[in-house]
C-alpha cells in the first residue's frame, strides 16, 4: 500500500476525445466467443435419434391392404380410423412414426393417399398399422 500512496486518492481517468462505454458493451468485452458458429448446433442435429422405415412382412402387407379395401369400400360413410404412418426426416436417414384418428373423407387411387375430413393426407404406402370400430370382428 505504501507504494501506492502518492496516485491512491487521484480521480479515476476518463477520455476527452472518446465516450465513456456502457456497461453492457463493457460486459460483452468479456463474454465467451464462440468461435465455431453453429457447431453445437451440428452436435445436437447429428445426436437427434430417428427411426428406421419398417419393412413389413406379407402377412401385415396383406392386413393392411384387406383393411384400406374395407375402408374405401366405406368410404361414403367418412369412417373413423387410427392410423400408425411413418415420416422421414428432412434433414438425415430415417425418421419418425406418427399416430393420427380422423375421418376418412376420400382415397386417391393415383397419387395412393387417404384423404381425411380435416385436410390431413396420408400415403398409405407409409402406413404400418390401421385400427377402426368398422371393421369386422372376427372369432380367433
Amino acid at each position: 500500500m505504501e507504494n501506492y500512496k502518492d496516485i491512491i486518492n487521484l480521480p479515476h481517468y476518463q477520455s476527452k476525445k472518446r465516450p465513456q462505454m456502457s456497461l453492457h458493451d463493457r460486459a460483452a468485452q468479456f463474454s465467451p466467443f464462440a468461435a465455431l458458429t453453429g457447431h453445437d448446433e451440428a452436435i445436437r442435429e447429428t445426436a437427434r435419434l430417428t427411426d428406421r422405415k419398417i419393412e413389413l412382412d406379407e402377412t401385415k402387407k396383406t392386413i393392411l391392404n384387406d383393411k384400406l379395401n374395407y375402408i374405401i369400400e366405406h368410404i361414403n360413410t367418412q369412417p373413423e380410423i387410427s392410423v400408425t404412418y411413418f415420416v422421414a426426416d428432412e434433414l438425415k436417414d430415417g425418421g419418425a412414426y406418427l399416430d393420427f384418428t380422423g375421418n376418412v373423407k376420400k382415397y386417391d387411387y393415383h397419387n395412393k393417399f387417404l384423404h381425411f375430413s380435416d385436410g390431413t393426407q396420408i400415403y398409405v404406402y407409409d402406413i404400418v398399422s390401421i385400427e377402426s370400430q368398422i371393421f369386422p370382428k372376427y372369432e380367433v
